[in-house]
């Protein structure tokens, strides 16, 4: 089954925003809102499959406690950086 954009975009987002932990949550929520709409289909496959990581891997990439894996590490440092920014306001 071909999933339609908009269904898409609505399952990654809520995926972004109930992950298992809260830190996960408020890392990936927002920067979901602020970028899947605007994200091309490589990298919509991309951050979808970092969907699939689980949060005991994924927040120690994003602190920098970690090496992520090679093929996410460039999508992992955006998203770090973007909630370092946002929680420095």
């Amino acid at each position: 089954m071909i999933e339609a954009g908009d269904a898409r975009l609505k399952r990654m987002s809520m995926r972004s925003w109930r992950r298992g932990t809260k830190e996960m949550d408020l890392i990936l929520g927002p920067w979901s809102d602020a970028h899947l709409a605007g994200l091309s289909e490589e990298r919509l496959a991309l951050y979808d499959s970092l969907l699939n990581e689980n949060d005991q891997d994924l927040l120690p990439w994003v602190l920098g406690q970690r090496e992520p894996p090679a093929h996410l590490a460039a999508l992992i440092a955006e998203i770090g950086a973007f909630a370092r920014t946002r929680l420095a306001r």
